[in-house]
């Protein structure tokens, strides 16, 4: 298969932007690993104007895709999971152009996924988490059990990421069969979920005391990087503040819901300060201290 390949991928080894090229090939009938082609070559570069260009093609029987994608979108894509297809690209592909061992470095620091990273990693889950959440009890309260059913699905598998990702692993797209290995205990909630005979009322009910206690168990991990951003001021942090905020921008659109969680279990209060209208307070937050 490389062999065919190489027209397609040599001149981009020759140019001096190019910091590496791998191949990911099918090995399954099904394979959501490489988008069901029977090859994925992914080509990184730095300075591309285009910051990921996707080209398809055909030979034969086979069908083969190409990504050249900008490293700085490739380091983003990394840290926020953003694609996780590219990741998995990067651990499990085959590398067969590396400038100055680029793509080498690449695959041991996914190896290793330093604790830093990791942090950023557990704060964009357990983001998606608590929204997840917050919804399937809303729609159990509203009597909406198939649709509670449906949301604490989702919410079990950001735990079943969140797992993963505390064991200092990247989470790939079959995350079950990484869970059932990694972590039981998720495993089981997962189990226990999808093949309870009870009736769907009584099987949410369960489930939504069962995911908080586990999620109780890793809030500490969980929010450890936005208590460490709210932390780096002793004044307490508007919303639009915190929203704005740099290193909060990965996961800016479920902020509020992580943030109304820990509030609601004692990790951050709230600060209500004057405003303009006597009967209207400005609601702030900081981390709270014992």
């Amino acid at each position: 298969m490389e062999d065919i390949l190489r027209p397609i991928y040599q001149e981009r080894a020759s140019n001096r932007n190019t910091l590496g090229i791998l191949i990911m090939e099918k090995n399954c009938r099904i394979s959501p690993e490489t988008d069901n082609f029977d090859s994925i070559l992914l080509v990184v570069v730095r300075s591309a104007d285009e910051k990921w260009v996707v080209k398809h093609y055909e030979f034969g029987e086979k069908s083969a895709a190409l990504h050249v994608i900008d490293q700085e979108l490739l380091n983003e894509w990394m840290d926020t999971s953003t694609f996780r297809r590219a990741v998995e690209w990067i651990i499990e592909g085959r590398i067969i152009y590396d400038r100055n061992e680029y793509l080498a470095n690449l695959k041991e620091t996914l190896r290793v996924f330093p604790f830093e990273k990791r942090k950023l990693r557990l704060s964009i889950e357990f983001s998606k988490l608590t929204r997840s959440y917050s919804e399937a009890k809303h729609l159990y309260d509203s009597s909406n059990y198939l649709d509670a059913y449906s949301r604490l699905l989702r919410t079990l598998h950001y735990l079943g990421r969140i797992a993963i990702i505390q064991k200092g692993y990247h989470p790939e797209v079959l995350v079950w069969s990484q869970v059932k290995r990694i972590d039981p205990e998720v495993y089981k909630l997962y189990e226990e979920l999808v093949r309870s005979k009870e009736e769907a009322k009584k099987r949410v009910e369960l489930m939504l005391m069962a995911i908080e206690l586990s999620v109780n168990k890793r809030l500490d991990i969980c929010a450890e990087h936005l208590i460490e951003v709210m932390n780096t001021q002793e004044a307490p942090w508007g919303f639009g503040e915190l929203k704005v905020h740099p290193e909060t921008d990965p996961y800016k659109y479920d902020l509020v819901s992580m943030l109304e969680y820990l509030v609601s279990k004692d990790k951050v209060e709230v600060v209500l300060e004057d405003t303009k209208s006597e009967k209207i307070k400005h609601r702030k937050y900081k981390v709270k201290t014992d």
